[in-house]
């Protein structure tokens, strides 16, 4: 048993924090990404309302 915990214990290293980094964005900042996500959303949602109104018409 102690030459399994010595085993496994040893393979294991300590965990190791990042550096500080640069501290976020900057105050003033404006170049969030979220043009893309929305036209990506509505689209879908467009397309989805379209296929809905496509099965609800009757057949003719």
């Amino acid at each position: 048993m102690t030459l399994l915990l010595v085993t496994f214990g040893s393979r294991f290293q300590q965990a190791r924090a990042q550096g500080p980094g640069n501290g976020g964005p900057q105050p003033g900042a404006t170049n969030a990404p979220i043009d893309g996500g929305i036209s990506l959303l509505l689209a879908a949602g467009a397309g989805y309302g379209l296929r809905r109104l496509a099965k609800r018409a009757p057949s003719q």
